[in-house]
């Protein structure tokens, strides 16, 4: 490897318009934080100015918008506790090493406060180079005016991201739930944000978007594995299917005579219509503690009374490896498969087990 190799750009090329994107975002943001300063000049607010770390907050919050250090809280209150350590430091701490001291003691204060925001270091180094300002402000010099404008650019950010399709503020898991565990590889968000602390990347990246991250991970992983395979080419299509207007004794009968776990319900023209597993049947004719009134009325019920809807059918063209998560972690034992609104085949996870047999064996061979 050149020695020069690791001075080379760490990032990526940018993708399509987001240069466009990202620097209009910034131009609007300042944009408003100088429309507030010029308004609070003309009512004689002297108080309200631009500071020049604002500029690094807008190229945080518009360029990187998923960055824990350009989430709203981090940007303003690590702005706010910045400017406040600051100001201490320069009451009583003489030149020159009130500047060391002010960006050392915010940094240590932005990260007690869960607020490490990079500009945060800019403002105390700052207010510590030229502190006339906020001496004569005194601690409102933190909020005004380097807290309302730093808020009003966050604001900004919030508008214009989501405007411009970016998920700003950042997606945080509201309980610690699984959620959809399939979708993160079986991982808890506890598990999630473990990894982030051991790689020691919790500053750079949040738990829910780790989640999504692996998920595409996964997804394109499944593709790659089984290379094209759609559901078409692994379903079962010798099928035992029911009408709507069934009665469920009869749907019983099936289920005991063909040993399977589910019973697609159709209509004419093989409409897929719903769904009926064996659990679905066996809670409905469960009466023996019911009265002999209520038993004949259970078995006179169709199955269109006890069928899940078929809102889980897939189209037979879908690659298999989309199929992984429903069937491994989401409790989904059977997918029907249609071709339209037509039931085509059904997909259940031996049918998978299969595809991983034969792949193994390709693997062995070769």
């Amino acid at each position: 490897m050149r020695p020069w190799h690791h001075l080379y750009p760490a990032l990526p090329p940018p993708h399509g318009l987001e240069p466009l994107r990202a620097s209009t975002g910034a131009f609007l943001g300042i944009g408003l934080c100088t429309l507030i300063v010029g308004a609070g000049v003309a009512w004689g607010v002297s108080s309200i100015y631009l500071v020049a770390p604002l500029g690094a907050t807008a190229v945080l919050v518009f360029c990187v918008p998923n960055s824990p250090l350009a989430q709203p809280w981090s940007a303003i209150v690590g702005n706010v506790a910045a400017a406040l350590v600051a100001l201490l430091t320069v009451w009583i701490v003489p030149a020159p090493w009130s500047a060391a001291v002010a960006v050392g003691a915010a940094v240590a204060a932005m990260m007690l406060v869960r607020a490490l925001h990079p500009p945060g270091g800019a403002v105390a180094l700052l207010t510590s180079l030229d502190p006339t300002p906020a001496l004569e402000a005194g601690p409102l010099f933190a909020l005004m005016p380097v807290g309302l404008t730093t808020a009003a650019l966050v604001l900004a950010a919030v508008i214009y991201n989501r405007a411009t399709g970016r998920v700003y503020p950042f997606r945080q898991p509201e309980t610690d739930d699984a959620g959809e565990p399939a979708l993160r590889l079986g991982l808890s968000n506890a598990q999630l944000g473990a990894l982030l602390e051991r790689f020691n990347q919790s500053t750079n990246l949040g738990v829910a978007d780790l989640g999504r991250l692996l998920a595409a991970a996964e997804a394109e992983a499944a593709r790659q594995r089984f290379d094209g395979t759609t559901c078409a080419d692994i379903m079962t299509t010798n099928l035992i299917t029911v009408r709507p207007d069934t009665p469920l004794p009869q749907a019983a009968r099936l289920f005991r005579k063909h040993a399977i776990k589910s019973l697609p319900v159709v209509e004419h023209g093989n409409t897929l219509r719903g769904l009926v597993l064996q659990a679905d049947l066996l809670g409905a004719l469960a009466a023996q503690d019911r009265p002999a009134r209520r038993k004949d009325a259970a078995l006179r019920r169709p199955v269109s009374d006890v069928m899940r809807p078929a809102d889980r059918a897939v189209p037979h063209d879908m690659p298999v490896g989309a199929l992984l998560n429903r069937l491994s972690a989401q409790g989904a034992e059977v997918v029907p498969v249609t071709s339209g609104d037509r039931l085509v085949g059904i997909l259940t996870r031996s049918d998978i087990i299969r595809l991983l047999l034969r792949g193994s064996e390709d693997r062995a061979a070769a």
